[in-house]
């Protein structure tokens, strides 16, 4: 099947001939989750996503392009979990950045970074970048934009119920049976202001996790991914149509 908006499957013949208005840079991360899911989770999860959102984009009529995922994110409190692979913050400013400069210099001037990964957080990148370049820039966490609440009992945190759930959707050949899986339970730091969440601090993972989970994955089910998928990609997928029709000289007229 053809998917034209699928940058990776894409040849050049179709490339040159489409006049593309907005491009999405989804963003994962390579890291443990948990005994059950897949060193690259954030990654599937990130492909799958994007893809399903640009297709009905697409469908509705927005020239939509996603970029091939980064697979790398920041891990820096996972450094002593074997093969959890690190990008410094800096770096993936300075990758961003080349990546701006290349959609700039070839026309197109809106860029979506699709997150995928708790440990990213692109704001203050953006901040920077933005005043030098005329490609308008956002940046959207996928499992943040509607409320997990209402189609998980405890969503979790990290390889919990949410994501053991879209996984076993996406990719559910290589999602271990649940018996396997930890029980994602994590401890709490001594200080109440980093408990109640009002204070932030980098967690050392493997004092945080045993298991490297921070989420009960036992209530997840290949239904409930199926429902949160949806509803996830319907939204973005409505937010890349208005984007790609939208006048970023006027945005706030």
């Amino acid at each position: 099947m053809s998917r034209p908006y699928i940058l990776a499957e894409t040849p050049w013949k179709t490339v040159a001939s489409t006049e593309y208005t907005v491009a999405v840079l989804p963003w994962g991360a390579t890291e443990a989750h948990n005994y059950h899911l897949p060193y690259a989770t954030d990654v599937m999860e990130c492909d799958a996503v994007a893809a399903e959102a640009a297709r009905r984009a697409w469908d509705a009529g927005a020239r939509v392009i996603v970029l091939p995922t980064v697979p790398f994110g920041v891990n820096t409190g996972q450094l002593d979990i074997k093969l959890c692979l690190n990008m410094n913050p800096s770096t993936q400013a300075a990758l961003l950045g080349d990546l701006v400069r290349a959609l700039e210099g070839q026309g197109i001037r809106k860029l979506v970074v699709l997150n995928g990964h708790g440990g990213n957080d692109f704001r203050q990148m953006i901040r920077e970048l933005q005043p030098s370049t005329s490609v308008f820039l956002c940046a959207l966490n996928w499992y943040t934009c509607v409320d997990p609440a209402s189609y998980f009992d405890e969503p979790g945190d990290h390889a919990g119920e949410l994501e053991t759930s879209v996984m076993q959707h996406i990719a559910p050949e290589l999602v271990l049976p649940l018996s396997e899986a930890g029980d994602g339970s994590q401890r709490q730091p001594g200080i109440a202001a980093l408990r109640e969440r009002w204070v932030w601090a980098p967690r050392p993972w493997t004092r945080v996790s045993k298991d490297t989970g921070t989420g009960n994955p036992t209530k997840a089910t290949p239904e409930r991914g199926a429902r949160f998928f949806d509803a996830v990609t319907v939204k973005i997928s409505g937010f890349l149509v208005e984007l790609a029709a939208a006048d970023i000289a006027t945005l706030y007229e």
